[in-house]
């Protein structure tokens, strides 16, 4: 029996092994486990360029983050194949973790996921897309959203979206954000089988990032190339400059950037976590003095229960997560199923830390109010 465990435990190691260095390859295109002190500019106000042809789909424009040269970039929206029928494209957005701002990764998958609640525009509204759909094998645009050329391109349609909060926010949650969780809907799109970024769209990325016009300090948020007509192509008819900025730039007062190690490694203090034990301990509460002992007394009995509940909650998690490690060891996972489930997990995990920043910041609005004989601090 112990040779058994022994074996299964080590089997658990290599997965987590294969997961580090899946995860270190994936930062390389979609600059996973990046985290920043401070949010991305507003986005930028644009037109769509015309979709070259059939089989593109639009995937948005979006601010990046070079830790070499501490500032965001502007990566350009533009037109992508589909890599399978079927496949719709789930935009990556940042959201306030709390303690910095972290980057989730866009992906393809056969349905739309949750992107932050971020109006990216051209359909992507916040919710779901409403570009176009796909129907026996084809991909149908709607006109009333997207910009195609009904000469080359027949199989549109024409729906209007209506009710769409405009604004030019650029991450969820933090100071000024969007104020947005998945639906269940959006959660059960999280755990379907998904597609990274494909190879043009990190080239396209790589692209703007040695493109020093595109840095948030040098165009002052508004890019001169926020749109491409194809992938990689940052010249020609197809380029569409920003008419302007989607809000004031304001410079931060500390361009030290990733508070904690900016393009962060997996295990270290700025990486997004992807199982609860990889998240920093749960602050205990300090006792709070407002002049009035009985509110101080109950509102760090609360603050205790919330960090009682909220330790109880990852635990539970990670047992679940911990399971499922040792169901695909068991089946002999490949790394492509393994991946898969780290993806899931990593989810699973930035979810929960959401869900206990948010309850945080609704307990400490309930924070009772200095009495006016307390000390000031």
């Amino acid at each position: 029996m112990r040779i058994n465990l022994s074996s299964q435990s080590l089997l658990i190691r290599l997965l987590s092994i294969t997961l580090l260095m899946l995860t270190m390859s994936a930062s390389s295109y979609g600059q996973v486990g990046i985290s920043v002190t401070f949010g991305p500019p507003a986005l930028p106000v644009y037109e769509q360029p015309v979709c070259p042809g059939d089989g593109y789909l639009w995937t948005p424009g979006y601010w990046a983050w070079d830790d070499e040269i501490s500032d965001y970039y502007w990566v350009p929206g533009t037109w992508v194949l589909a890599p399978e029928v079927g496949f719709l494209w789930t935009p990556g957005w940042w959201g306030w973790g709390g303690n910095a701002f972290l980057f989730h990764e866009g992906y393809w998958g056969p349905e739309v996921g949750f992107y932050g609640g971020i109006n990216y525009g051209f359909g992507y509204f916040g919710v779901g897309f409403a570009g176009g759909r796909w129907d026996n094998g084809h991909f149908f645009y709607n006109r009333a959203v997207v910009n195609v050329n009904v000469t080359n391109i027949h199989n549109v349609y024409n729906t209007t979206v209506t009710n769409v909060t405009v604004n030019r926010v650029s991450y969820n949650g933090g100071n000024g954000g969007i104020e947005a969780r998945p639906t269940p809907q959006e959660e059960a799109a999280a755990n379907q089988r998904h597609i990274p970024p494909v190879a043009e769209q990190t080239q396209h990325m790589q692209t703007a990032r040695s493109n020093s016009q595109l840095r948030a300090s040098v165009n002052q948020g508004r890019p001169p190339i926020a749109a491409t007509g194809k992938p990689g192509e940052f010249s020609g008819s197809g380029v569409v400059a920003a008419r302007e900025a989607g809000a004031p730039y304001h410079a931060p007062a500390n361009r030290g950037g990733a508070g904690t190690g900016g393009n962060a490694r997996p295990g270290g203090a700025g990486a997004t976590a992807v199982h609860p034990k990889d998240l920093p301990p749960i602050e205990r509460p300090t006792p709070t003095n407002t002049g009035d002992p009985k509110a101080d007394q109950k509102y760090q009995k609360q603050q205790e229960k919330l960090a009682a509940q909220q330790d109880k909650e990852r635990q539970k998690l990670q047992q679940q997560q911990d399971k499922e490690h040792q169901r695909m060891a068991k089946q002999n996972a490949d790394a492509a199923r393994t991946q898969q489930l780290e993806q899931k997990h990593q989810q699973q995990t930035q979810q929960l830390q959401q869900r206990h920043a948010s309850q945080i910041q609704e307990l400490q609005q309930r924070q009772p109010a200095a009495h006016p004989s307390a000390p000031r601090r």
